[in-house]
């Protein structure tokens, strides 16, 4: 009886619709689509709709990660949505942050803005931002991507993380996967390169045709930020001064860092103050470090101080919402004015999810002009031990997940 009913409706489908063809253009993004606009009956069976995922029931240590069979199998709410299956993820601190709690309330204002839902209704909840992979399914308005396609994106913390089988995304935040890169590989670039590129590229101005002899200084040099960034402003043209520990000393050498400054060796103040002024400052670690190195910055030519940790998430979650912002508002407004009347330029810059970022990003690292930089790899049975090793810190690059290998 069921397959009589499936074969009907698929007459029913044929004979109402018909195929559909678009030729689409966006830059890089040209693709030619055909499919049915109505698509076939299918029954599924129970080990067809969950999948096995690392999740996470309430917020804590590394013991609240859980690992199940039975995560809901993800589904394609909005046209121009993808599923992808995962081959390749990669952590982020933002991660072990999220399993501790860190911008609950503001992520939970982002998934349920009129706050209809109950409070932990985000559980359980899947982390991970990072994700290289294959199409396995497209809504009915994608156009650039079909099943099949090898793919890599950052997903945004508001939504269901990349430590699954599989993750769906908007396809406004998916690119075609570099070809020079394997999945492994690739899961390390995403999160750290957008952030770097929202820094530097959005926020700070910077880019290929004025990037030329300026000086950059880059705090937090030996991070997946860091690391990034060195590549990103080598390969613009600019010299590139890079703060970190003196183990880290080779690495960002072999980046591409024209001068590699030891914070543990002596005054770091001293230290960069005995160098030429910079145009701009990208800062990883903020605390005290920006009470005194936007002094290091060139007065009235433009320069600017950006850094990447700010208060918004933290300050939402101890104020509240309207309180929190509000909160925020007068601090990057108060430390802005008070820059600019000494001649800089300070802003704060965030992680910003792009697919057409993403396709510049690629076309930098098939130029072989950005290279991944991985610290270590886990299979997909040891990701407590590799959040061990992210909270642990002082990483040289990032840290993988091997979703394939679940042994």
């Amino acid at each position: 009886m069921l397959l009589e009913v499936h074969a009907l409706g698929r007459k029913v489908c044929r004979s109402l619709f018909r195929g559909q063809t678009r030729v689409t253009s966006l830059g890089k993004r040209a693709h030619v689509s055909q499919r049915l606009i109505c698509r076939d009956f299918h029954f599924s069976c129970r080990r067809c709709t969950i999948m096995p995922s690392w999740v996470i029931d309430r917020y804590g240590k590394n013991d609240v990660l859980r690992f199940t069979n039975s995560m809901m199998f993800p589904i394609i709410h909005l046209p121009n949505e993808v599923i992808i299956k995962v081959h390749a993820a990669s952590l982020n601190p933002i991660d072990v942050n999220m399993r501790n709690g860190y911008g609950a309330s503001a992520l939970r204002m982002k998934r349920d803005p009129l706050n209809i839902k109950n409070t932990g209704s985000e559980f359980p909840l899947t982390l991970g931002r990072d994700v290289s992979g294959t199409i396995m399914e497209c809504g009915l308005d994608v156009l650039y991507f079909k099943p099949g396609d090898e793919v890599w994106a950052a997903i945004p913390p508001w939504k269901q993380g990349t430590l699954s089988e599989f993750v769906v995304a908007s396809g406004n935040e998916v690119s075609l996967k570099p070809r020079s890169l394997s999945h492994t590989e690739a899961a390390s670039l995403p999160y750290v390169g957008l952030t770097a590129w929202s820094a530097m590229r959005q926020v700070g101005g910077l880019k290929e045709k004025n990037c030329s002899d300026k000086r950059i200084l880059i705090f937090g040099a030996s991070g997946g930020v860091g690391t990034f960034a060195i590549q990103l402003m080598k390969a613009w043209g600019a010299h590139v001064t890079a703060v970190c520990s003196k183990d880290a000393n080779e690495l960002v050498q072999n980046l591409g860092a024209d001068n590699v400054i030891d914070y543990k060796a002596g005054n770091v103040q001293e230290q960069l103050r005995a160098l030429p002024l910079f145009d701009f400052i990208l800062d990883n670690i903020g605390g005290s470090t920006e009470e005194w190195a936007p002094e290091l910055l060139k007065k009235w030519s433009g320069a600017t101080y950006v850094s990447l940790v700010t208060p918004f998430l933290v300050n939402v979650d101890r104020l509240g919402v309207a309180d929190g912002m509000l909160q925020t508002g007068v601090t990057i407004g108060t430390k802005a004015v008070k820059h600019l009347c000494k001649g800089i330029h300070y802003r704060w810059a965030f992680f910003t999810p792009s697919g057409p970022y993403l396709d510049e990003i690629a076309t930098l690292v098939d130029a072989g002009k950005i290279r991944p930089v991985i610290d270590q790899v886990f299979s997909f049975a040891d990701v407590p031990k590799a959040f061990q090793k992210v909270e642990e810190g002082h990483a040289r690059g990032k840290t993988v997940i091997n979703v394939t290998n679940k042994k």
